[in-house]
């Protein structure tokens, strides 16, 4: 089968982070979502609010198996356990292979064996922190860093003397994503919560994927209490319109904020209530902490960058 760089590969996936999926699919590929009736989680297809290119397709359940494609990327253990063995053919099963590992390992931080435990696929993570943390065992693997669309027109202005926090699910995700942190640091200092059910935990609720970037410019600064994650999108589009970034100095976040320079980070909770509170009393000093926020998204995530680093991976895969 040719691989020119310039034939379009035609990439069977499914719809598991709704805002990656969308900044994947600027790759100038073909790509197939996986859907099932009802659209349930993780075969969605293009439902939503996100403006799919003409280049994202869907392909009911059902009909998987009789159509070709030139790689399948898995995305979820479920697809890899599941999916892989009881809807591809036992050819599509044969076909180059990626899986994207969104998260780091939630079992055990440094000793979780990965599920993919195979020479054949190539597992690509999206932060440095996470690929350092799993055990992939034979399996290659390389990290693809987050590449994201600056939203035309929007820019940080601060005006507004709150914090703005931006987590689906709180209240139920618990101490992981920082609940506890949340509760502390919101007593001290006034935060807005967005997100999925942010109202259980006193917030505002969920604002739209297209509208979060202007909804949260006038906040003074983007608080994120997450202990153990991946770095979150939120963070990244936050830094693109120029907000300045306040959180813990864990997992890959450790690496992005320099303190002081594009944010404040640190394992002190009172430092960092300390650190917000004066965020409020200063928007001078916000700014220019944004505008080193807004360089180093710049610099580290533009969608460019990113749509480039998927094209060499998937002409790799399949050459």
């Amino acid at each position: 089968m040719s691989n020119s760089p310039s034939r379009r590969l035609r990439v069977l996936t499914w719809h598991v982070h709704g805002n990656y999926l969308y900044y994947l699919t600027q790759a100038h590929h073909e790509f197939f979502l996986v859907t099932k009736p009802g659209h349930p989680p993780g075969y969605a297809g293009t439902v939503g609010v996100l403006p799919w290119g003409n280049n994202v397709h869907e392909v009911p359940v059902d009909t998987v198996a009789s159509r070709e494609f030139d790689l399948i990327l898995f995305q979820h253990k479920a697809q890899w356990d599941d999916d892989r063995l009881n809807l591809l053919s036992e050819t599509q099963r044969r076909l180059p292979r990626i899986y994207l590992e969104h998260d780091p390992p939630q079992e055990n931080a440094f000793e979780q064996r990965h599920w993919v435990d195979d020479a054949e696929t190539l597992l690509v993570h999206v932060t440095h922190f996470n690929e350092l943390m799993w055990d992939s065992g034979v399996t290659p693997k390389r990290v693809i860093e987050h590449g994201v669309i600056v939203p035309e027109g929007v820019r940080y202005t601060g005006e507004k003397a709150r914090g703005i926090v931006v987590i689906n699910h709180l209240r139920q995700r618990g101490r992981r994503l920082g609940n506890d942190i949340y509760t502390i640091v919101n007593a001290r200092v006034p935060l807005d919560l967005v997100g999925m059910d942010a109202q259980s935990a006193g917030g505002i609720g969920e604002i739209g994927n297209l509208e979060l970037s202007a909804f949260s410019a006038s906040y003074r600064f983007f608080f994120n209490p997450i202990r153990w994650t991946s770095l979150g999108l939120a963070v990244v589009e936050a830094m693109t319109i120029g907000m300045p970034i306040v959180g813990l100095a864990t997992t890959e976040l450790s690496t992005i904020i320099r303190d002081g320079e594009s944010g404040r980070i640190d394992t002190n909770v009172s430092a960092l209530i300390d650190a917000m509170q004066r965020l409020l009393r200063d928007p001078d000093e916000a700014h220019r902490l944004g505008n080193g926020a807004r360089k180093v998204a710049m610099e580290r995530f533009h969608i460019d960058r990113f749509v480039r680093d998927w094209d060499d991976t998937l002409r790799y895969v399949t050459s």
